[in-house]
């Protein structure tokens, strides 16, 4: 296969085995998906602070506390962070070299979205249904 017509590695890529992660058509995917999603939860973001501007720590809780208003803070957070996530993952894949530094950062991004992630879903939902 390595002189197919369909194999658009270069040689030295074809001996050195280099070739697709597989997960990068996904990643792109995934990505845009989370940037359609991101787009107008922004604009209901934006707007809801704009509304609780001057407002004290009740009344955003009974903001919060509306359930469309809770469940689009929600899909917010958890599109924004896996938009991060990949974003970076992205970023780190190019720019790293050394294959070490690579997995560790890659795995540090991973921990470190997953906690912001994590903490920020934590919040809304203490808002949402704390006392």
């Amino acid at each position: 296969m390595a002189g197919s017509g369909n194999d658009m590695r270069t040689p030295l890529a074809r001996v050195l085995h280099l070739g697709s992660a597989k997960s990068g058509t996904q990643d792109h995917i995934r990505q845009r998906l989370t940037a359609v999603a991101i787009a107008p939860l922004s604009i209901f973001f934006l707007v809801l602070l704009v509304a609780l501007t001057g407002a004290d720590y009740e009344t955003a809780r009974a903001w919060l506390g509306n359930p469309l208003v809770g469940i689009l803070a929600l899909c917010l957070v958890v599109a924004a962070i896996v938009h991060m996530r990949i974003g970076m993952q992205i970023v780190i894949e190019d720019y790293v070299i050394a294959p070490g530094a690579k997995h560790l950062s890659i795995i540090a991004n991973t921990f470190f979205s997953y906690g912001v992630g994590l903490a920020c879903l934590y919040a809304v939902l203490k808002l949402a249904f704390g006392s």
